[in-house]
């Protein structure tokens, strides 16, 4: 099969035209992708296993990576949708946070809104399926953050975690995220479309 190339190519083109080509895949069909980077090796890896796909990958001699999906039928207990893996299917309750505030006005206030907010996930009967942070939100997931407590007592209870690794990057945070997994906007998008109950702060 022709090799998508997809160097260069920002989060999440490398996960959409991996996508793209799965679906047109024949079963057991192999999807070949060569990347430059190891964000997108880790995405599209999180996307098959999600999907429940044999992945594989391989440096090249010139440091991209070559990354081999099978379009195999999807695993036991995997729909292979797409929200699955990097920000998981939810079907139930997705919290969607782009701001490390709550509201507009005073952002002191809006620290402390968002500080309470957060606690009170935790003391929900049934808590969110999925916590998807982007934008300033991600700085609620990593180090100096006053609601990392209250993010791993979610993540204890089911809940998933995930931090955009474009938002990360552009905020010079990605080695100091201390709760939770990195995502793609795909994922996020995905996810938050197949909420049965958003919210979104």
């Amino acid at each position: 099969m022709e090799i998508i190339n997809v160097l260069g190519k920002p989060c999440p083109i490398p996960v959409i035209e991996a996508k793209k080509a799965l679906r047109k895949a024949a079963a057991a069909e192999q999807v070949k992708v060569l990347v430059d980077n190891d964000i997108s090796r880790q995405n599209l890896e999180k996307m098959a296993a999600g999907m429940g796909l044999p992945f594989s990958h391989e440096k090249q001699a010139d440091g991209n990576i070559l990354v081999t999906i099978s379009a195999a039928a999807p695993k036991e207990g995997h729909s292979g949708l797409p929200g699955s893996g990097a920000a998981g299917i939810s079907g139930g309750l997705v919290v969607a946070v782009g701001q490390n505030t709550m509201g507009s006005g005073n952002d002191e206030l809006g620290a402390i809104l968002v500080k309470a907010f957060i606690y009170s996930l935790t003391e929900l009967d049934t808590p969110p399926e999925n916590l998807l942070f982007f934008n300033s939100g991600v700085k609620l997931t990593t180090e100096g953050s006053n609601v990392i407590n209250d993010l791993k007592t979610l993540e204890s209870k089911g809940t998933l975690i995930s931090s955009c690794g474009t938002c990360l990057d552009f905020y010079k945070l990605k080695e100091k995220l201390i709760v939770g997994n990195v995502t793609n906007m795909y994922a996020i998008a995905s996810a938050m479309a197949e909420a049965a109950r958003l919210i979104n702060i």
